[in-house]
C-alpha cells in the first residue's frame, strides 16, 4: 500500500503521461525565516500551563489563555480578540473572546471574577501541582541576590536610541537563536564578558516617539545604556543574538525586550545607581566587529 497512488505511463489512446508523484510537505532543518510571532505556544514560568503569545497595536507581547471562552463568562475588562495575528484589548461582539493569562494563572495572588474563570483556575491550578509532582515542572524563583544584589529585575536597556524594558536581569538575558549542535536554543548570554559592557546610567524620563519627549517634573532613571558601543554590537543586542550567531535568522522564542513606556512600566523605574559588580580579568579586553 502506497501513500502516493499510482499513476500509468500511457493514456487509454497511448500517449504519454507527465504526471508527477506526490511530495509531502516538510520544514527544512535550517528555517531562513524569524520566528512566526502570531499564536507562538509556549509555558507559563510560573504556573507551566500553556499560552499563546501574541503582540498588541503597540507591538507589545502579550500572553493569551490557548482556547477561547464564553464572553458571557469574562468580564468586559478581561475581553480580548484576536484579527490577522494581532491581540486587541476588547472583544469583537461574538459570543467568544480570548482571555490573558495573567487573569487565570493560579501563581497570581489575584482571585478571577466570575466563578467560571475560577473553576478554570482551580483546574489550571491542578495540572501545575501534576507537573510539579511529575518533576516535568519547576517554577522559575528570582535569581539569588548573591550575584547582583542591587540591580533591577526588569532593567530599561537603551539601544539605538530606543529604551526597551527587559525581561530578565542583564546578565540573564539569553540568545534566541538555535544551537546547531543541540537544535535547542542557544544558552550563551548576550552580555559577553569578552566584550565591552553598557554602562549604568540616571537619565531623564522620556515617552519614546518619533522624537524624545523628557517628561516635566520626574526625576532621572536608571538605565543601561549601550549608545556607547559600536553600532554592530548594539544590533546584536536588540536582535537578541551572541557572537557565534550574529547572522543566523532562525529564532527559538520570542525577544525578551518589549518597548518602555513610562506610563505603563512606572513599577520598574528606579532612580539611583546599582553597585558596581566585581569585573573580570577577562571582562577588560575588548570585543572587534567587522
Amino acid at each position: 500500500m502506497h501513500s502516493t497512488p499510482h499513476h500509468p505511463r500511457h493514456r487509454w489512446d497511448g500517449s504519454r503521461t507527465n504526471a508527477r508523484p506526490h511530495r509531502s510537505l516538510r520544514l527544512a532543518p535550517e528555517p531562513g525565516t524569524p520566528l512566526l510571532r502570531a499564536g507562538q505556544t509556549g509555558r507559563c514560568r510560573d504556573c507551566g500551563n500553556l499560552i499563546e503569545w501574541y503582540h498588541r497595536p503597540d507591538h507589545r507581547p502579550v500572553p493569551l489563555h490557548p482556547k477561547e471562552l464564553p464572553a458571557d463568562f469574562v468580564p468586559e475588562t478581561n475581553r480580548w480578540s484576536v484579527s490577522a495575528g494581532i491581540a486587541y484589548p476588547a472583544g469583537d461582539g461574538t459570543a467568544w473572546c480570548r482571555v490573558p493569562h495573567a487573569a487565570l494563572c493560579p501563581a497570581h495572588p489575584s482571585e478571577p471574577v466570575t466563578e467560571q474563570l475560577a473553576a478554570l483556575r482551580r483546574t489550571m491550578a491542578t495540572y501545575t501541582r501534576r507537573l510539579i509532582d511529575t518533576g516535568r515542572f519547576t517554577p522559575q524563583r528570582p535569581a539569588p541576590a548573591r550575584h547582583h544584589p542591587n540591580r533591577p529585575a526588569r532593567p530599561v536597556v537603551q539601544i539605538l536610541g530606543i529604551r526597551y524594558l527587559a525581561a530578565h536581569q542583564v546578565e540573564d538575558i539569553h540568545c534566541l537563536a538555535r544551537s546547531t549542535s543541540t537544535r535547542a536554543r542557544c544558552t550563551q548570554p548576550l552580555a559577553d564578558p569578552t566584550c565591552t559592557p553598557g554602562t549604568w546610567r540616571l537619565l531623564p524620563v522620556t515617552v519614546s516617539t518619533s522624537r524624545q519627549l523628557a517628561l516635566p517634573g520626574q526625576a532621572d532613571m536608571l538605565v543601561y545604556d549601550l549608545m556607547g558601543l559600536p553600532y554592530t554590537e548594539q544590533v546584536r543586542w536588540r536582535s537578541q543574538r551572541c557572537r557565534h550567531h550574529t547572522a543566523t535568522r532562525a529564532e527559538m522564542a520570542t525577544s525578551d525586550w518589549e518597548p518602555f513606556d513610562p506610563l505603563v512600566h512606572h513599577e520598574h523605574i528606579r532612580t539611583d545607581l546599582p553597585d558596581p559588580a566585581p569585573r573580570s580579568s577577562r571582562a577588560t579586553s575588548r570585543c572587534h566587529y567587522t
